[in-house]
Formats: C-alpha cells, sequence, structure tokens
C-alpha cells in the first residue's frame, strides 16, 4: 500500500479501510491536474532558495517525464497508490531518487488536493462555456434563417399569440447566453489559489504564493488558509449553474418532443439523432431529447450531493470532502455530452414551416389583435374582449378560423369591423406590429439578433484564456 503518511503508526490499515479511504480509482482524472501544481510549487521553492537549482531541475524533468509516460500509456495509474498524489510522488522517487522526497516541502495534501480540484474544475468551467458557445451560435444562425417562419406562441400549452421561429428560438439564447455569464461568474470568484495554505494554518517556509499562484494563471493566492483547504463554493456554484444548463436543455427538449409528435409535426428530427422501434416499424423516436431530458435528474443529484456533504462540516478540512469528486466528474462530463449532442440534434433538425403557421392561423393566435383592432376603432377593450370572445365560439361553432370569415359574418358579431380588418389580423400584421425590443417584429428581431452576434464575438472565454 503505496502512500504518504505512517510514521505514527505501528501497523498497516486493514485492507477494507484502506480501500474505503482510497481515491485513487477517481482522482486519477486530474493526473495532469497535480503535476502542473507541483511543477509551480517546485519552481517556487527553487526561487525562494528553499529548493537548489538542481534539485529543482531534477523534480521538474521527473515530473515532466510522469506525465509523458501516462499520457502515452507507457505509465499506468495503478489501485496498489492511495491516491494521484502518492502516485506521482512514489513514482518521481524511484526516478530521481532523494530529490523526488522534497517535492512536498512546504505543502500538505489538503491544499494540494484543494489546488488540484480548482484547477480541473477551472479548466471545465471553460470546456461547458465553450460547449455552450457552439450551442448559441446554431441558436443565432436558426434565428437569422427564421424571421418570417410564423408559428403560435404558447401559454398553459394553448395557442396564445403568433411569433415567429426566430422569436422562440431567441428564448433559449438568452436562457443559455445567461448560463454562459453564470459560469463567467463562477470562474472570476473561484480563481484564486489555495496552494500554501498548507493542511489549515499555513507553513513556517518562505513560500511566494503570489507567485505560484502567477505560474498557474490564478489571479491571486486566497486569504485565509482554514477557508483555502475547505473551501467547495466553487464546485457547488458549478453543478448549481450545470444543473440550470439542464434544466433549459430539458424545456427545450421537452418541446422538441412535443413538436415531432404526428399530432404537431412542426419538426423533423434528422436519423442520425432518431431511434426505431423494435416491433413497430412506423416509429422515429426522438430519443436523444428524451435522454437529455432524463439525465437531468443525474446532474440534479451531483448538486444536491455536495451541498448535502458540506452541510455539517466544521473547519477546516475533513475527509467528507473527498466526496465532492465522482458525482462531480459525472455531472461535467453528462453535460458537456448533452450540449454537444443536442447542438447536433438541433443543427440538422428540420423546421415544417408551412405546418406551423397553419397551426397559428387555425388556433385564434390572432385574437387579441381583433380585441386591439376593435379598440383602434373605438370599442372600449372590456366590450372588444366580450365580442371577440362570442366571435371565437362562433369560429368553433363554425370549425374555422378569424381569418377565413367573410366581412358579414364579422359585422353580425360587431358592426364595427370594416374590411381593413382582414389585414389587421393577419400572421405577418400580427408579428410585424410588434416591435418593441425583445418583441417578435423583424426590426425588433434583427436588433437583438445584432446584439447576440456582438455577444458571440466578444466571447468571454477568448480574453480568459488568453490572459491564463
Amino acid at each position: 500500500m503505496a502512500q504518504l503518511w505512517g510514521g505514527r503508526f505501528t501497523k498497516e490499515t486493514d485492507k477494507l479501510v484502506y480501500n474505503f479511504n482510497a481515491s485513487i480509482s477517481f482522482d486519477r482524472k486530474f493526473f495532469e491536474e497535480d503535476i502542473e501544481g507541483s511543477i509551480a510549487h517546485v519552481v517556487m521553492l527553487e526561487k525562494q532558495n528553499i529548493l537548489t537549482e538542481e534539485e529543482k531541475n531534477a523534480i521538474v524533468k521527473g515530473l515532466t517525464g510522469i506525465r509523458e509516460d501516462v499520457k502515452s500509456g507507457k505509465l499506468i495509474i495503478t489501485e496498489e497508490y492511495e491516491d494521484i498524489h502518492s502516485f506521482v510522488e512514489a513514482n518521481l522517487i524511484d526516478r530521481i531518487g532523494d530529490a523526488g522526497k522534497k517535492l512536498h516541502t512546504g505543502r500538505s495534501r489538503n491544499d494540494q488536493v484543494a489546488l488540484d480540484m480548482k484547477l480541473y474544475t477551472r479548466a471545465e468551467v471553460l470546456h461547458v462555456a465553450e460547449e455552450l458557445q457552439e450551442l448559441l451560435f446554431t441558436l443565432l444562425i436558426i434565428m437569422e434563417n427564421n424571421l418570417n417562419t410564423y408559428m403560435p406562441g404558447f401559454t398553459h400549452l394553448q395557442k396564445a399569440q403568433p411569433i415567429t421561429l426566430a422569436h422562440h428560438m431567441g428564448a433559449y439564447f438568452e436562457m443559455f447566453k445567461r448560463d454562459s455569464l453564470r459560469l463567467r461568474d463562477i470562474y472570476a470568484r473561484m480563481n484564486y489559489c489555495p496552494l500554501g495554505a498548507g493542511a489549515l494554518a499555513g507553513t513556517t517556509y518562505p513560500l511566494d504564493r503570489g507567485y505560484t499562484a502567477a505560474l498557474m494563471g490564478f489571479e491571486g493566492p486566497t486569504f485565509n488558509s482554514m477557508d483555502s483547504v475547505s473551501d467547495r463554493d466553487y464546485v457547488i456554484e458549478f453543478l448549481s449553474a450545470l444543473s440550470t444548463i439542464m434544466m433549459h436543455l430539458s424545456r427545450f427538449c421537452e418541446e422538441i418532443i412535443i413538436w415531432n409528435s404526428n399530432e404537431y409535426h412542426f419538426v423533423e428530427i434528422d436519423d442520425a439523432y432518431s431511434t426505431g422501434s423494435s416491433i413497430m416499424p412506423q416509429k422515429k423516436n426522438p430519443d436523444i431529447a428524451e435522454l437529455v431530458r432524463g439525465k437531468t435528474g443525474r446532474v440534479y443529484g451531483a448538486l444536491m450531493s455536495i451541498l448535502t456533504v458540506m452541510k455539517g462540516i466544521p473547519l477546516a478540512y475533513n475527509k467528507d470532502m473527498q466526496e465532492d469528486k465522482e458525482l462531480t466528474f459525472d455531472a461535467i462530463d453528462t453535460v458537456k455530452g448533452c450540449l454537444a449532442l443536442f447542438n447536433g440534434m438541433l443543427r440538422t433538425i428540420k423546421f415544417n414551416e408551412e405546418v406551423m403557421a397553419v397551426s397559428a392561423m387555425n388556433g385564434f393566435t390572432n385574437a387579441t389583435d381583433a380585441a386591439d383592432y376593435l379598440v383602434g376603432m373605438g370599442v372600449p377593450f372590456r366590450d372588444a374582449h366580450e365580442i371577440v370572445g362570442r366571435l371565437v365560439l362562433y369560429c368553433i361553432d363554425k370549425n374555422t378560423c378569424i381569418d377565413a370569415l367573410s366581412i358579414e359574418e364579422l359585422k353580425e358579431i360587431s358592426p364595427v369591423f370594416e374590411e381593413d380588418v382582414f389585414d389587421a389580423v393577419s400572421l405577418k400584421t400580427c408579428v410585424e406590429k410588434r416591435l418593441t425590443i425583445g418583441a417578435p417584429g423583424q426590426s425588433a428581431m434583427k436588433e437583438v439578433i445584432d446584439i447576440n452576434r456582438e455577444f458571440l464575438k466578444n466571447s468571454w472565454m477568448q480574453e480568459t484564456r488568453g490572459n491564463s
């Protein structure tokens, strides 16, 4: 059993206890972050004259070799080691001898694991943000191409008012844009380095924590050593943001599933993102959308798990915090996979424009505009609301729509109606006269598209990567 401690103990840990305590099965995921942090640490130790230049060079060379050998498959991370830190250090000592034993000078596993988790999470925040960026580009393209694609807008899953597909996609653009900005905020808030905090009370070595932080692209060091080793707020914030992303994806998937149904037929999902039935040859199922919707609960579970782990932990580090990793790793991989698959499905989806337009016309989505027409003719709104209500009942009884009625039929309901009502309640007019910013009218939508294009052009991820 390869472990970094033992002098205090007179007999080996029980094998079952050792296995229960070990984290190598999952923390091997950030072996590169462990090596990155170790290299920065020894470079700083040499700068501070705690290590000689020869010792530093030997350690850096040894760590670089371990990293290359693991990545190439020449060196395998095995479970004979307690954790990734003991794996790296043991192999380093095997390769360079006693100089490797100085790697841990001025450092504890507590601040080491805090650093590794923060480095890994910080990189994954960017990876998720980049997946979101790709989805936002897809949405923007759909918006640009569908300014005149009319469809019903819904409230309570009932047809409400006519909108455009561009406007509907714009709603999801806003959701995922907020998700991107949340990730930006998390990145900025977490970007402080815990290395040098020691076990909980710092160290007597003259470390330059600001220098170490700068080597790894952090804004600076953390300011309280107890909080440094026991902080998992950034994990909780990230999982919360991931949960919100999955909630938005799930809402979107629910709509695509509905739109894909025989009753709606608003969309046709590409064969590459659909499956069939083992018994019913006519079926084409929206499995990707359903799986994304289903995996949302998995990410929620990771968030609830870490919140529950952290809720009763006294300062400073406690072993409970080892539970921050497995579900977080799984949630990150789940979200990245869902974003990539959903984006591919959305990019290849076919929108049945005629079906959507007919659905908008047949659902009395222009009833509000008919009432507004009467108000424009001097009818009080409350009276106009009642008149159009009777008009809708008449259409339902006749199995028709407002647009299809004759002027004589309209005048029977209210003599105020004139020929120009047909233009006033057409889908085009209903949409185009809504021109306030955020509305579906073409000029308003073009303004929003320009704003969104500028948002994507000035990506915060590019600036962040450039500064790190």
